[in-house]
């Protein structure tokens, strides 16, 4: 499962990608829109923010906007910032790898190698679903599909 966080800074990825290009929504609008608790969204824009997703403007027209295009920013990408490594086991992981407990040797785990097929499965969706995707009707099913 992923967290609330993830779940809401998709969606608040989502409502920036609606934006017309180059102009900023507003923290309040963001929130509105999507139903996510502004204190909350603060963090997480600050958050996006620091890692290259968001570009915050100061001023009257002021906000956040996304700082590449939709169809540049997978749910994989951001799941990985808001909630590390996507593998279901430690052992798995690329980014934050470490043996599991009790295992002695990971290459003659049978619960490894069948949670190695979900991972890859998992990651190949999530790395090619993007933002965009998430605005075309059946755009991740379609895309997935093909994969």
């Amino acid at each position: 499962m992923i967290s609330q966080k993830a779940q809401y800074a998709l969606r608040a990825l989502i409502e920036l990608a609606k934006a017309p290009a180059g102009e900023a929504r507003q923290i309040g609008e963001i929130a509105d829109a999507q139903g996510i608790p502004k204190k909350f969204l603060e963090q997480i824009l600050l958050d996006l923010k620091h890692q290259g997703i968001v570009l915050s403007k100061r001023g009257k027209a002021g906000g956040y906007l996304l700082l590449r295009p939709a169809d540049n920013i997978s749910f994989g990408e951001v799941l990985r910032i808001v909630d590390g490594p996507l593998a279901p086991l430690p052992c798995l992981s690329r980014i934050a790898y470490r043996r599991c407990d009790g295992c002695a040797d990971d290459s003659a785990c049978e619960i490894r190698r069948v949670f190695a097929r979900v991972a890859e499965a998992s990651r190949a969706v999530l790395d090619a679903a993007t933002i965009a995707d998430a605005l075309v009707d059946d755009g991740m099913l379609r895309r997935s599909a093909g994969a």
